[in-house]
């Protein structure tokens, strides 16, 4: 298992954050560890997903989100 740390930007309020988790939540392979406005930190199955697809569900869900840190 990988550790990702995005940075989400557009996030303002709870609701926001409860958008990108449940957009992270329904990846298969990724198991998320918090999100809170501005970031989040997800552990994920390279075998299963890679970053990019991870970030376009954030895209999907209406924010931007950006790499900071991968940790394999």
């Amino acid at each position: 298992m990988d550790e990702l740390t995005l940075k989400i930007i557009g996030m303002s309020c709870g609701h926001c954050v409860g958008q990108v988790t449940k957009a992270l939540t329904n990846l298969d392979g990724v198991r998320v560890n918090t999100v809170k406005v501005g970031q989040a930190i997800v552990v994920y199955d390279p075998k299963q997903i890679v970053p990019t697809e991870i970030i376009q569900a954030v895209t999907e869900a209406g924010y931007e989100a950006q790499l900071v840190r991968r940790v394999a």
